[in-house]
């Protein structure tokens, strides 16, 4: 086979390269020639074997294929497609063997046959080590831009070009906001591989922080089925610069409820966070009971906030409220209809009248407290 060689080499390129489609697909000239070096190598060690006993792929030719499984990997492609070619190449390999011997004896015929199999099997066992280490490689560095991202966010001194650095180089474009979730240490593992895609895991003395980014995935609905009978607590969302106050007030819900509740919503616990004079809760629950007046004008959030503490404070009684704030009773009317028209159900739901008023007492609601 010798003498034919050159055109062998080239006409197993060729066959092989249009017999794949995902190598179809590929036009550069480079990939075209690192094709024909990687089919030279495998036919000029398989014709030095002959009448040896040699180990099958030396050092320099195995490494060969370990880089070949290894740039499918960095193409983010599966093996599949240089196993196909591979196996492709063996039969070609096997007919252009047969036809330069002419007449062959049907033994030497099977024996050829098993001795390119076994040759080709240690190319596919080659390449596929090639790209379970460049996998692993990549998990590996993955990780470490993961959890490096995960410490800039909990320790929260980094700033937003840092931050958005380290985010991009997970994938993650517009990092917003993020809601923090504290797991017991044995659910760190389970979380990492779920949350993949949406979220950092970072392991502490005593439990394991997973902080997932704003989207589907972090609402309140999504979470409670994910974490169902995991020992969650599930924080805030608040907006990634909030991460080390959001992760607080977690760890204080946690203080106050324990993990045998069920899964556990800060959200539920913000009053009796700030009852409890955790400032973060309290300016947390501003934000979110107010949020529906944050596009008013500042002078006429002003009124009907007053307005709507007025009340509160006296039992819903109109005419209490238009001589305390000196208003015709008809000017409470309309704020009042206007609140309602703003926050809805929560006028009648006692619980949320009752965070309203503990906000409004407090006195924290300027603008930073208001804006979610």
């Amino acid at each position: 086979m010798r003498p034919q060689l050159p055109a062998t080499v080239r006409a197993i390129a060729d066959a092989v390269t249009a017999s794949t489609p995902a190598f179809t697909a590929m036009e550069s000239e480079k990939f075209r020639r690192d094709v024909h070096a990687a089919v030279l190598v495998a036919l000029e060690r398989f014709l030095d074997l002959i009448g040896t006993d040699e180990p099958a792929l030396p050092r320099p030719v195995r490494e060969v294929f370990v880089a070949l499984g290894a740039a499918e990997a960095r193409e983010n492609r599966g093996p599949e497609a240089l196993l196909a070619a591979m196996r492709a190449a063996a039969r070609l390999l096997l007919r252009a063997a047969a036809t330069a011997l002419g007449e062959i004896d049907v033994g030497l015929l099977i024996d050829l046959s098993d001795a390119i199999s076994a040759y080709s099997d240690e190319l596919a066992a080659a390449a596929t080590d090639g790209f379970a280490q460049q996998v692993r490689e990549q998990a590996g560095e993955g990780d470490r831009r993961r959890h490096q991202l995960a410490e800039l966010l909990l320790r929260g001194s980094a700033g937003p070009d840092a931050v958005a650095d380290a985010a991009a180089g997970i994938g993650w474009r517009g990092l917003h906001a993020l809601v923090p979730v504290l797991l017991p240490l044995d659910q760190a593992r389970d979380a990492r591989f779920r949350y993949s895609a949406d979220g950092v895991v970072i392991e502490r003395e005593n439990n394991a922080v997973l902080l997932v980014r704003d989207g589907p995935r972090a609402g309140r609905a999504a979470l409670a089925e994910a974490f169902a009978g995991r020992g969650a607590v599930i924080g805030p969302l608040l907006a990634w610069s909030r991460t080390p106050e959001a992760v607080r007030l977690t760890e204080r819900t946690t203080e106050l409820v324990g993990r045998d509740a069920g899964t556990v919503f800060v959200d539920d616990h913000l009053a009796a966070l700030a009852l409890r004079g955790e400032p973060g809760a309290l300016a947390v629950l501003s934000a979110r009971r107010l949020a529906p007046l944050v596009t008013l004008r500042r002078g006429q959030r002003d009124s009907l906030l007053a307005t709507l503490h007025s009340w509160l404070r006296h039992w819903g009684s109109r005419a209490e409220v238009a001589a305390e704030l000196y208003v015709h009773p008809q000017t409470v009317s309309y704020r009042l209809g206007r609140l309602r028209e703003l926050l809805g159900d929560d006028l009648d739901d006692p619980n949320a009248r009752f965070e309203l008023l503990l906000v409004l007492t407090a006195g924290s609601v300027g603008p930073s407290q208001v804006d979610p």
